[in-house]
């Protein structure tokens, strides 16, 4: 079992920076792409950006210039460096990770709990 752990979340004023990190834990056979997903009150869950094994990035237009994803693979790691925030980045940030478990054949999606992101001054 594959278990992405999110950290870093917490109330930063309008134009402030947080850094979210989130590790992939268990029997891993292989990770692949990892990501950011949010969801803000009374909206649909949304990418915020994910980054390939090699390095490959794919980002919402929202966060561009703003956010960063960056990642390290000696330790399942990804991390979302977040500048400019905005009230609307307010929202509960998840982890997703497409890996294989050492007991399976295949890879499979994992998410972790979430952690919150509140702008506000």
């Amino acid at each position: 079992q594959v278990q992405p752990v999110e950290s870093g979340g917490g109330l930063v004023q309008p134009g402030g920076s947080l850094r979210l990190s989130c590790a992939a834990s268990g029997s891993i056979f292989a990770i692949g792409t990892m990501g950011w997903y949010r969801q803000a009150p009374g909206k649909q869950h949304e990418l915020v950006a994910t980054i390939t094994s090699g390095g490959g990035i794919n980002s919402a237009d929202s966060v561009k210039g703003r956010f960063t994803i960056s990642r390290d693979n000696a330790k399942n790691t990804i991390y979302l460096q977040m500048n400019s925030l905005k009230p609307e980045d307010t929202a509960v940030y998840y982890c997703n990770v497409i890996a294989r478990g050492a007991a399976s054949d295949y890879m499979t999606s994992y998410w972790g709990k979430g952690t919150l992101v509140t702008v506000s001054s």
